[in-house]
This record gives structure tokens, C-alpha cells and sequence, in this order.
């Protein structure tokens, strides 16, 4: 599932398939642009209109206008497309996690209402649970709002009755990180994905006149003529009426046309959009563009699509040019065309704009759950209206969700038994958190360690989740039982269940069978206990841990046996803070069940009660 298609892209074409499923209920609505690839289209906007008015009946399509959901939806299950390119860059096959699944995308989200409003409750409900209805085995939800209490999020309750029918939900963890507690749907039987980096980049170099080469990522056209171009600084091509600061970020009006004309402008990041400074830049008649990190970036660069040549640079590289900048009054500068190259980065580091813990509804569940490829991700786009572009580099957590729905499909391929919560665990605790280079930590965007706040489980490793040895199973009676201990009452659990249910007397949300295990305000001594659920041969796995600094861990039994497949066995971990040792924020730590061929990594993430 996905909200909208361009459904003449290459990436959703259905030659080669072969009939429909014969499970799959859905079709086309009232569009006509299915095929055996992208096997349903339907669009929802009635909760829309009632709110905001009336729309133009020719938007009555799930067709894709602004490339979003196209992008998305080939991410997850696109087809094998060879010789992508974009203004002369190769930038080789694209394909979908899943490339040989069947699609389909339910259009809910619409142009800005006055409000601001693009999606609707009441049609992201609908789309929902038509999607469940028609067949789908995955949904994948590049959207989401301000967290809220799971009674009165549309999405939690819409999620919730998805996975209940089998269907496994992933979602976006949104794009307001760095700061804590900002990250987003954050229920815990959705997979809630934050982003990270890859190790391939669309590389271009900024020449300076002094000898100076600094190397940064760029995906424009060229510039015009070869040869130097005088560079200057936004603030000082300031207009009469702006300030310096807001120049320095090409805000909106704050340039003066006469002062930047011909001349390749240095824009500061931050306040405004990346590409809204290069449209400000063309509007003053820049040749173009560079876009300098501030220190909060540090080296969290992107490849965007400008309107005029432009390359991004990390904020060591960006001092280097202010400094050279302010030495001399004929800065002089050249942007080369970007080239395609792989393995010159370490990656993945997690992206500045990926949205972090703590969870701000339910501390006791680690939220983003994952983190996968989220910047600079080629993928299709919309052809209408113009420009024309096949396919288009986006970042977002919004493009790494669907790599996680990808992976999903592939897992219900492989064990089509496994339940949303056994292919959530098999994704979480076969995570890597280690980088691709020299095998150190995984790293933010300013080289610190990416703690389980900001990477989850780690990065997902789609051939390892194929085969975890164990899972931490949950049922939709475990869901409830999480609801029950948030206090909601009969009436409020049945918006759930659709059927009374009783909450159980001894309830400790810390005994929840989550593949995380987090533990809020630890006050004296606590016991979490977790169950393991032998998916692999039968054999024995031997617990390792690794301690949060200042809290005494202990773990019984040491051993855990399983004589076949389906078994299930408990254990509990015991916790307590060390005499003497003063612990004022979170502190981390893990837990590894392995034997010689599995290893089944769950992160430990602690707060003590001050």
C-alpha cells in the first residue's frame, strides 16, 4: 500500500507477471491504469472535503501529481529498471525491496487545505481498511502527525486493527530530529523506521581560485561556460530592508538582484528549505549555488534537485569557504558536474533530520524501532506535470519506511506463518550497529554515537532477518494487554478489539514481550521478563550482556534449550542501580542470545528515577 502511483512509470509495469492472485478483492475504483503489476488504485478524500471544501473533480484519481507516493511505492516493490539516468549522471538499476511483488496505492493525502492540512483521518481510516479487505500483506505509510494517546490516534487505531488481520504496518518515524522526543507512530505493533545514510554518492567538487578543493553532493544541471565565477556571500548581497542573518540563509526577498546577478551565491543552511534557498538564488539571477552546513548539520549533506547548478558541503568545508571569503575581495569558484561513486563514505550514519526518542507516549517502548537507507534514495517519481523527471532523488524518513515494507514483503514470502510481531523481531534484533568501513559504532550526523534513541534496533540487514533462530512473538491479546496498562477503560479497549475484553489483574507493561527492552524510572530493583520463540533448528543459545553504565544486570537462565521449531521459552532479566554511582540520563546497554550460527540482539536503554 502506498498513497498515490504514476502508473505509466517502468516501475509498475506488468509485463511478465502473471494473473492476479486469486486472494487479492481489490481493483482500480474509478481509475483505469491497472496491470498485473500494480493491481489496485483508489483514492479517498471525503473526510477532506467535508472539512476544507470542495475539490476540483479532476483530482478525483489516486494518480500521483507530485511524485511523493510514486517515489515511495517503487522503493517498496518497484521493478527491475536498468539505465536510470538523470542530466547525464548514470545512476544504474533501480528496483523496489520487492521487485517482483504485486502494488497497489490508496491515495488519502491531498494539496494543502488552508490549515495546512494534507491528510484527512477519516480517509487514512478508510484507506486502511480497504486495503485490509483487498488483500495486502504489507502496508507501508510514509505519513504521520504529533503523537498522541493511542485512543485518539486515528493511525494507531487504523494500525491496529491491520495487524490484527496479519497485516504487518510500517511507518515513517518523521523528519523533525535532531531533537529528542520528536519521533512519531510510535504504537507498538507498527515498525516505526528512522533514516540513515548510504555509502553512495552523486559527488561534486567546489575549485576555488586559491587551490582549495572541496568536495561536497550535488545533482543540478551544469553550469553554463567552464571557468571561474566570482562567488559571494548571501549576507552580503543582502536587499536594503533584510538582515544580514536573513540573507546569509536566503530567506525569501532578502537578496538584491544587482549584487548577485552572475555570480554563484554561498547560502548558510538552516531556517528556510535546501532547495527554497537555490529558487531564491535564481530569482536574484545567481549562476549558482553553494550550500554551506551549519554546525547543528555538521556532515549531514544531500543531493537535491536544485533549480540551478548547486553543491552541498559539510560545515568543516563550509568554514573553509567563509574563511576564504572574508581574506580577499575577488573569491573566485567553480562547481564540477557530479559523478556517481560508491564506497567512498562511512555509512550508514543516521540523518540529521530523522526524528529521535524518547517516545513521548509510552517511554517504556524504544521508539524509532529500525533505521534504513533515507538520504538521496533514486527512485520513481511523477512525470505530471512538469518537469518531466522519470525518476528523482528524495530523502526522508518517508523513503526509508518503505525499504522496511520492502524487506517485510520478502520476509512473508519467505515465512508466510510469521506474524507481524515475529517479522518485526526478526527485523530488530538481526540489526547491524556497526558502520560499513571500519566496523566502529554507528555515528549521527556530527560523528557521535548513535545511541538507541536515535538508530533503534540499528540499521536493518535484510539477509540476516530472513534468518533470526528466535523471535519475540506478541499476540493481538498482548496489544490489548499493553492498552490496559495505559488505564483506558472497557469502552476505549473495545474501539481495539471490537468485542468486550477483559483487562488481566497482574498487567506490568515491563513484562511486555517487546524485542527492545527499556526500562523508565528505575526506582529499587525491577524484573522484566521476555519470552523467545525457536523459529530456526533446534539448539541452544547462551545469553551475553552488556551492562548500562551504572546499572547491575543479571539474567536467568544463562541458557535457554529448544528441542524444535515453535518452542518457547521465558526468562528474566533483573535490574538495579549501583550503590554510590549517580545516574542522571538515559544510559545503554544490550542483550545477545546466541549459539554458533544466530545472534538475537535486543538494545537495553534505562532512566533512574532522581
Amino acid at each position: 500500500m502506498a498513497p498515490c502511483v504514476y502508473p505509466e512509470s517502468k516501475s509498475f509495469r506488468g509485463k511478465g507477471y502473471g494473473p492476479i492472485p486469486t486472494k487479492w478483492k481489490g481493483d482500480c475504483g474509478n481509475d483505469t491504469f491497472c496491470n498485473n503489476k500494480l493491481i489496485g488504485a483508489k483514492y479517498y478524500n471525503n473526510g477532506y472535503q467535508a472539512k476544507y471544501g470542495k475539490m476540483d473533480p479532476s483530482m478525483n484519481s489516486a494518480r500521483d501529481h507530485n511524485g511523493h507516493g510514486s517515489h515511495t511505492l517503487s522503493i517498496a516493490g518497484g521493478n527491475f529498471v536498468p539505465y536510470v539516468s538523470y542530466n547525464t549522471v548514470w545512476m544504474g538499476t533501480a528496483k523496489g525491496g520487492s521487485p517482483q511483488a504485486r502494488v497497489a496505492a490508496y491515495k488519502v493525502c491531498w494539496p494543502p487545505s488552508f490549515l495546512g492540512v494534507e491528510c484527512d483521518s477519516a480517509d487514512v481510516v478508510k484507506g486502511f481498511e480497504t486495503a485490509v479487505n483487498d488483500g495486502v500483506d504489507v502496508i507501508s505509510a510514509s505519513l504521520g502527525s504529533h503523537p498522541t494517546e493511542y485512543m485518539n490516534d486515528a493511525l494507531a487505531i487504523a494500525s491496529f486493527h491491520a495487524v490484527k488481520k496479519g497485516v504487518t504496518v510500517v511507518f515513517s518515524g518523521g523528519n523533525k530530529g535532531p531533537s529528542s522526543g520528536t519521533v512519531t507512530n510510535v504504537a507498538p505493533w507498527v515498525i516505526t523506521v528512522g533514516a540513515s545514510t548510504i555509502d553512495r554518492e552523486f559527488q561534486s567538487f567546489l575549485f576555488l581560485a586559491n587551490g582549495l578543493n572541496l568536495k561536497g553532493l550535488s545533482m543540478p544541471k551544469p553550469l553554463p561556460h567552464p571557468g571561474f565565477y566570482t562567488l559571494i556571500n548571501a549576507a552580503n548581497a543582502k536587499a536594503e530592508t533584510a538582515t544580514e542573518m536573513d540573507a546569509m540563509h536566503c530567506l525569501q526577498g532578502t537578496l538584491d538582484p544587482e549584487k548577485v546577478q552572475g555570480k554563484i551565491l554561498v547560502c548558510l543552511r538552516g531556517v528556510n528549505d535546501n532547495v527554497a534557498k537555490g529558487t531564491e538564488a535564481v530569482l536574484a539571477g545567481a549562476a549558482g549555488m553553494v550550500l554551506c552546513n551549519d554546525k547543528a548539520h555538521g556532515f549531514d549533506i544531500t543531493a537535491d534537485f536544485h533549480v540551478l547548478p548547486a553543491i552541498h558541503i559539510t560545515f568543516p568545508d563550509g568554514h573553509r569557504l567563509y574563511d576564504y571569503l572574508n581574506s580577499t575581495n575577488l573569491a573566485k569558484g567553480y562547481i564540477f558536474h557530479p559523478v556517481p561513486a560508491i564506497h567512498t563514505v562511512s555509512a550508514p550514519v543516521v540523518a540529521n533530520f530523522s526524528s529521535r526518542g524518547p517516545n513521548s507516549i509510552t517511554p517504556e517502548i524504544l521508539k524509532p524501532d529500525i533505521v534504513a537507507p533515507g538520504v538521496n534514495i533514486i527512485a520513481a517519481y511523477s512525470e505530471d506535470p512538469e518537469p518531466v523527471l522519470p525518476y528523482n532523488i528524495l530523502s526522508g524518513t518517508s523513503v526509508a519506511c518503505p525499504h522496511v515494507a520492502g524487506v517485510v514483503g520478502l520476509l512473508k514470502s519467505v515465512h508466510p506463518d510469521w506474524s507481524p510481531s515475529a517479522i518485526k523481531s526478526a527485523i530488530m534484533t538481526t540489526a547491524s550497529t556497526k558502520e560499513n568501513q571500519y566496523g566502529y559504532p554507528m555515528s549521527d550526523e556530527i560523528g557521535g554515537w548513535a545511541e538507541p534513541f536515535t538508530r533503534g534496533a540499528g540499521e536493518i540487514n535484510p539477509n540476516r532477518a530472513m534468518n533470526p533462530g528466535l523471535v519475540y512473538n506478541l499476540t493481538v491479546n498482548d496489544y490489548l494487554d499493553f492498552l490496559c496498562t495505559r488505564g483506558y477503560d472497557k469502552s476505549i479497549i473495545q474501539k481495539f478489539s471490537d468485542q468486550p475484553y477483559e483487562c488481566p489483574e497482574k498487567n506490568n507493561i515491563l513484562d511486555f514481550n517487546y524485542p527492545s527492552i527499556t526500562v523508565h524510572q528505575l526506582n529499587g530493583t525491577v524484573t522484566v521478563t521476555r519470552r523467545l520463540t525457536n523459529v530456526g533448528p533446534p539448539g541452544s543459545y547462551t545469553v551475553d550482556v552488556w551492562s548500562p553504565m551504572g546499572i547491575i544486570v543479571d539474567v536467568e537462565p544463562k541458557t535457554l534449550a529448544f528441542g524444535k521449531k515453535g518452542e518457547e521459552h521465558k526468562f528474566e532479566l533483573t535490574m538495579k542501580a549501583q550503590d554510590g554511582f549517580r545516574i542522571t540520563d538515559y544510559v545503554y546497554g544490550k542483550l545477545t542470545w546466541s549459539n554458533s550460527n544466530h545472534y538475537v540482539k535486543s538494545p537495553i536503554v534505562v532512566s533512574v528515577l532522581l
